[in-house]
């Protein structure tokens, strides 16, 4: 799973994407401050 976290006028938004490409391919347009995340949980199979 991966994240977008944005941060514009006091206000935090998430989003969240099942692959790295539909992630990558929105990061663009999402204004603010903002950073990618994986997620990763325990029992994940990597």
């Amino acid at each position: 799973m991966w994240i977008i976290t944005s941060y514009m006028k006091n206000e935090i938004k998430m989003f969240e994407f099942d692959t790295e490409a539909e992630a990558k391919e929105a990061f663009p347009k999402v204004k603010g401050s903002k950073y990618l995340s994986q997620i990763i949980y325990y029992n994940d199979v990597v």
